[in-house]
């Protein structure tokens, strides 16, 4: 069974967390990924977006000018799509983007994209950070220690009321997520995944049990 380091704030390591051969061996497939990124990119859209058709315009209810004789095309409402002002054809309505998987396989994405980052060295597991107080400034320090200040980092707590949480998520380059709400998508699109000790066991935890 494979492992990963757990370091202190300093960058010491202090110990070692074992890490399943379900995630270290996991076969990667993109196109899984791909359905599992588009589900959720389909779920954040609003899908508010709408148009007038020819029928919900005000206007047209009587023919501009008689059928024949005045040498110009014919025409029956001046609420055609032809018209400027006219209603739109085939325009968007508001409808729900979203669409569902099953739950093993989202799952299984997060799986795959846990196992590619480690497999890329992409995974940094901290003891604890220990915040007495909200410091952005010090949450950058510990990044510049790990040569992450300039990364697309994603940082996963245990809580998102903590200390740590609201000192991370006032760095642009870093994103925040709790055990429970962590993505596949935040996870693939992330260069680094820093976890704390805690949240790593809990979030492994929750993936050997079967949960999303």
């Amino acid at each position: 069974m494979a492992s990963l380091k757990v370091v202190d704030k300093e960058g010491k390591q202090v110990k070692e967390v074992e890490v399943p051969d379900g995630i270290v061996n996991q076969e990667i497939k993109e196109d899984v990924l791909h359905l599992e990124v588009r589900r959720y990119l389909a779920s954040l859209r609003a899908g508010t977006h709408s148009t007038k058709g020819r029928s919900e315009v005000s206007g047209g209810g009587r023919k501009p000018w008689r059928q024949k004789g005045t040498g110009r095309a014919r025409a029956g409402s001046i609420r055609s799509p032809l018209w400027k002002g006219g209603g739109v054809v085939f325009g968007p309505k508001p409808r729900d983007y979203s669409f569902k998987l099953n739950k093993k396989v989202i799952r299984k994405c997060k799986i795959m994209a846990l196992s590619e980052k480690f497999k890329n060295n992409q995974i940094l597991i901290v003891e604890e950070f220990g915040f007495e107080e909200p410091k952005t400034k010090k949450a950058l320090e510990i990044l510049d220690k790990f040569n992450l200040k300039d990364k697309k980092v994603l940082v996963v707590l245990k809580d998102l009321n903590s200390n740590e949480a609201r000192s991370f998520r006032n760095i642009s380059n870093v994103c925040v997520s709790s055990v429970h709400a962590l993505t596949t998508y935040n996870m693939l699109v992330a260069e680094h995944l820093v976890f704390t000790e805690n949240s790593f066991n809990e979030f492994v935890e929750r993936l050997g049990n079967g949960r999303s």
